[in-house]
């Protein structure tokens, strides 16, 4: 499921990505409510961006870079793991 999860993350970053610049309104002098319809398609999609990255922050961040909740004890430990493994050491 992460998996899916990550690649799905990955295609919304592109689409996001891909349409942030209107490069199928260049040349279009429309006018909506006195500002280039161009304008309002930027402040929208960045409306639009940030309800997407609240979205990811909230479910996705740290996929593909965190380890999973299951390790496979191979890690290594850090100096913050302190950790007592009752062996002595």
């Amino acid at each position: 499921m992460q998996r899916l999860e990550r690649w799905g993350w990955l295609v919304v970053a592109l689409v996001l990505c891909t349409f942030a610049i209107p490069w199928f309104l260049w040349g279009d002098s429309t006018v909506v409510a006195g500002l280039p319809l161009w304008l309002w398609w930027h402040v929208g999609w960045m409306a639009l961006a940030s309800v997407v990255f609240w979205a990811f922050a909230r479910r996705g961040w740290g996929i593909g870079i965190e380890p999973d909740a299951v390790g496979s004890g191979n890690e290594r430990r850090g100096p913050e793991d302190t950790r007592d493994t009752g062996d002595g050491r």
